[in-house]
């Protein structure tokens, strides 16, 4: 059976552990070379024992100059994923300027540097390719306590949309993936926010109309059709992986 990304080569952000580190393996398994970029070293040292055809790279996407610097070195990218991301979670009024700056420097600022770049690259060669940003419900429906992590995932599904607006004329699509709480460690962080217990999960779950989150897989999946010919006349979407939440 064909493999969907043979001879494609890709970039993934936030690949040391959870979303990125599946997007990483699943994409390898469909024939893709992957450099897995990530802050954590040692997340991508156990990453690269794992599959030791990838390439890694450790770089703080905070700094701008040094992701610069570190992602010029890559050579030619065919598919990017934007999975880096932090969560924010302050109740409005007790927002602070660090946390502020922090999560926009994660889930705005180091998009729009480590895309640039790609997507320079992408029109030189006149290819094409294909950009997914991993964003968020939270991009659409207002959640408590995340204002800052919501205003930083609304910027993000704009800055897809614009884009999807600019680079289509050179064939290089964008899109973006929104879960619902997805469980890796950012995703529980989320869930206590509201409590601690199971009946606060059975309470979120409740407002889903298929009364489950959204699973790792389920990402992934979404992901990669993303990337892939499949999707070729899909740009500039938000694809909504909420069990039905933001229609209520």
């Amino acid at each position: 059976m064909a493999k969907k990304f043979s001879g494609k080569r890709a970039l993934v952000t936030g690949a040391g552990r959870g979303i990125g580190r599946s997007i990483v393996t699943e994409l390898v398994k469909q024939g893709a070379h992957v450099t897995a970029l990530s802050l954590t070293k040692k997340n991508l040292d156990t990453l690269k024992n794992e599959i030791p055809e990838i390439d890694i790279v450790s770089v703080d996407v905070r700094n701008w100059k040094e992701t610069e610097s570190a992602v010029k070195k890559l050579g030619p990218i065919d598919l990017l994923v934007n999975n880096a991301g932090v969560i924010s979670l302050q109740e409005f009024g007790s927002i602070t300027e660090e946390e502020v700056d922090n999560c926009f420097a994660v889930n705005v600022k180091a998009v729009i540097n480590i895309s640039q770049i790609i997507a320079k690259g992408m029109k030189e060669r006149g290819a094409g390719g294909a950009i997914v940003n991993i964003s968020s419900q939270a991009a659409i429906i207002a959640l408590p306590n995340h204002a800052t992590y919501c205003a930083s995932k609304g910027a993000l599904d704009q800055i897809t949309k614009v884009m999807a607006l600019e680079l289509g004329p050179h064939k290089i699509r964008v899109n973006s993936v929104n879960p619902t709480v997805v469980l890796t460690d950012m995703g529980i962080t989320a869930v206590k926010s509201y409590g601690e217990g199971k009946h606060i999960e059975d309470a979120l779950k409740a407002k889903i109309p298929l009364r489950k989150f959204c699973d790792v897989d389920d990402v992934v999946k979404a992901t990669l059709f993303l990337l892939s010919d499949d999707a070729g006349m899909i740009t500039g979407a938000q694809l909504p992986l909420d069990g039905g939440y933001i229609i209520q």
